[in-house]
């Protein structure tokens, strides 16, 4: 193998004939595997069965706050389940709401209020502005993308460097327009670069002038305790900073147990500052009566403390390392030396963030469909699903087993080759 573009015509038809032919066998094989969504395996799964079996019928099921946890009341989450998420994220459990299954309803809700009803600080509620904005730090969570979208808000591209956004533009931007409220971060392990936020970003974020004096910083921690190695990521705790540069209430801190135990019945938590919190619980007492205290119950039984939550972490790593590093090696062994693409070596999350050559990643997607591989669809991880230089592929390890995962990445390479070459040979 060798870099494409120091092959002539001759060798690059060569080439394509035989990848044409390959590609033409993988497709006789029908084969279906799903690598779109990031999804803990079943395996993954089994390792919070035991999580079933710590709620029973003969259990004194009233807390030690004298709630009964079959009943109505604590809208805003048990005391325990509060400490068992500040300890997790390192704040006060004062500053913190626990939600359903869901960080992602918290991030809606959040951002539905703020347009319906304004958050501290605000002179008016946002939908009474002529133009929301978020600033949308990219490649980036889609589902993030997706909330502003259907809540009808502006969303305006910030690149993501290698250690977080592009600070010098979202300065330059949140100073100069009021109608700017917000900024999605995801900012450890981040979707899907794995880049951790360092620490001048993390400071700069919480001290940046900004024109709107309501503006906020909408923090996804989904991958706080996500380490794939023994020596984690550190991230710099934004409340912390937020207070230390006078702007105590700009941070909304976002988490879940999602992937940490059941998926489809984890618990979540807001964290932010005191005088936000006290608000939001306010608003929530008009939405509900109370969270789902049994399921809050059942994951302080089993998680307990950070220290046996970093042990469940471990078995985790366990499973889903291996799947990290068969692709990597596979990226490497396949398409290293062609110079056709590069691909991120994270220390923790659940994503590999891929680049093909500029305009090919939505031609590489649709091969790789074609031979029933399915990816995350080219330019989702852009607002408006429009990736401008039409590159970045999104990969999830974690669901497949590690012999689909190998096939699939093996197709994968085949497509981006299929389309470089072709790209090569149409200059």
């Amino acid at each position: 193998m060798t870099d494409l573009s120091a092959l002539d015509d001759s060798e690059l038809k060569d080439l394509y004939s035989d990848l044409e032919k390959k590609y033409s066998d993988v497709k006789k094989q029908n084969l279906s595997l799903d690598m779109s969504r990031g999804k803990p395996s079943p395996e993954q799964l089994d390792l919070s069965m035991e999580l079933l079996d710590l709620v029973k019928s003969e259990d004194t099921l009233v807390v030690k706050e004298a709630i009964d946890v079959r009943n109505y009341g604590s809208v805003d989450g048990l005391i325990e389940t509060k400490q068992l998420f500040a300890e997790m994220l390192d704040v006060a459990p004062k500053q913190i709401i626990i939600g359903g299954n869901s960080s992602l309803s918290l991030m809606h809700d959040t951002v539905a209020r703020a347009l319906l009803l304004g958050v501290v600080d605000s002179k008016t509620p946002w939908s009474k502005l002529p133009n929301v904005k978020f600033l949308c730090p990219s490649p980036g969570y889609d589902r993030h993308f997706s909330i502003c979208e259907a809540l009808g808000i502006e969303m305006i591209t910030v690149e993501m460097l290698e250690d977080g956004p592009d600070m010098d533009k979202v300065e330059e931007l949140v100073k100069n327009d009021e109608n700017i409220k917000g900024i999605w971060c995801v900012p450890k392990y981040s979707n899907p670069e794995g880049i951790t936020y360092s620490d001048e970003v993390v400071t700069r974020l919480a001290q940046m002038e900004t024109k709107a004096t309501d503006f906020r910083i909408f923090w996804d921690d989904a991958y706080t305790v996500h380490h794939l190695t023994d020596q984690p990521d550190q991230l710099k705790n934004l409340l912390d900073a937020c207070v230390g540069a006078n702007n105590p209430n700009r941070a909304f801190i976002f988490a879940s147990t999602s992937k940490v135990t059941f998926p489809g019945s984890g618990i979540s938590a807001i964290a932010s500052s005191e005088e936000n919190i006290n608000l939001i619980r306010k608003q929530l007492s008009t939405q509900t009566i109370g969270p789902d205290k049994l399921n809050q119950l059942r994951h302080v039984r089993f998680l307990k403390d950070l220290k046996t939550i970093n042990q469940h972490m471990q078995k985790h790593a366990a499973i889903i390392k291996p799947k990290f590093d068969m692709v990597l090696n596979v990226l490497e062994t396949e398409l290293a030396s062609y110079n056709i693409a590069t691909w991120n070596e994270p220390n923790g999350g659940y994503f590999i963030s891929l680049n093909t050559l500029d305009g090919c990643a939505t031609e590489v997607v649709k091969l790789a469909s074609e031979a029933g591989v399915k990816l995350t669809p080219a330019g989702a991880t852009y607002p408006y699903g429009k990736d401008p230089k039409d590159r970045n592929i999104r990969i999830a390890p974690t669901f497949p087993t590690l012999t689909e995962l190998k096939t699939a990445i093996e197709v994968l390479c085949l497509c981006i080759k299929l389309v470089s070459v072709k790209k090569q040979l149409d200059k």
